[in-house]
């Protein structure tokens, strides 16, 4: 089936208001910048994000973030996103703060059509206990508060609950990909953009490189296509189009050139 979308904006055309989303990608490492773009431009709000953080140097979800258009989201870091802080204490924004290891797993569990799981991450603390501020109520009080989870006892040892995520759409950015909907992602891109993919009901890939099916060698696939619904194949400026969120650069060598 060859599942190649020819553009972003019809990739996304029926992105609804209200939609579920979960979102490939970590600070900014394979992020699917263009079909976020393409959400922002068709003008779908209300939206309920699953992403490991919510974009960052204006770029990513702090493009729909800064529009206010996600409602919600569900994550593990804020970083240093000062809108994302500024709506979530002002009561404009629910979030749900989650260990990024549980994240992962509750990606992958609604994935692999688990619904729930146990785990250490997070006994005895609020994460387990109840009472982490999903929402406030812009005057310094807490409007919407996490409730308690179930925790349980295996071998001595307490395990808290946790529901896996399904969402009605995922985004997600590879490396290579075919018209298959196989994909390759690149390094640290192999993150949480395969969980996002599986946890999503229709999957939406953007792809650096297309390729013909038979290409990719089976060994290498890192996510089959089965997860994936749709396939939008990016120009070579929009591939490469990758930003460094902090630069650093060593001092010169003593005695080497522009040295002391």
């Amino acid at each position: 089936m060859d599942k190649v979308v020819a553009t972003a904006a019809q990739a996304v055309a029926d992105v609804p208001d209200g939609a579920t989303l979960a979102v490939g990608g970590f600070g900014l490492s394979g992020v699917p910048n263009v079909l976020i773009q393409a959400l922002y431009e068709r003008g779908s709000s209300d939206l309920g994000v699953v992403s490991n953080n919510c974009g960052a140097m204006e770029s990513g979800l702090a493009v729909l973030l800064a529009a206010g258009r996600i409602a919600r989201v569900t994550g593990s870091y804020i970083g240093a996103n000062k809108e994302f802080a500024r709506q979530y204490l002002a009561g404009e924004l629910e979030v749900e703060l989650i260990p990024q290891g549980t994240l992962a797993e509750r990606l992958r569990a609604g994935g692999a059509g688990i619904p729930a799981f146990f785990t250490p991450a997070g006994v005895g603390t609020q994460v387990a206990d109840g009472g982490l501020p999903w929402r406030y109520d812009g005057r310094g009080g807490v409007a919407v508060a996490s409730p308690p989870k179930e925790v349980r006892v295996f071998d001595g040892a307490e395990y808290v609950l946790e529901r896996g995520i399904r969402t009605d759409f995922a985004l997600v950015r590879a490396a290579k990909g075919d018209r298959h909907g196989n994909l390759v992602f690149n390094k640290s891109a192999r993150n949480f953009n395969p969980l996002a993919a599986t946890a999503g009901r229709v999957t939406v890939a953007e792809v650096e490189e297309l390729v013909e099916p038979g290409e990719i060698d089976p060994d290498a696939v890192h996510l089959p296509g089965v997860f994936v619904q749709r396939v939008v194949a990016l120009t070579p400026r929009q591939a490469g189009a990758k930003t460094i969120e902090n630069r650093t650069v060593s001092p010169p060598a003593a005695g080497g050139p522009g040295g002391a």
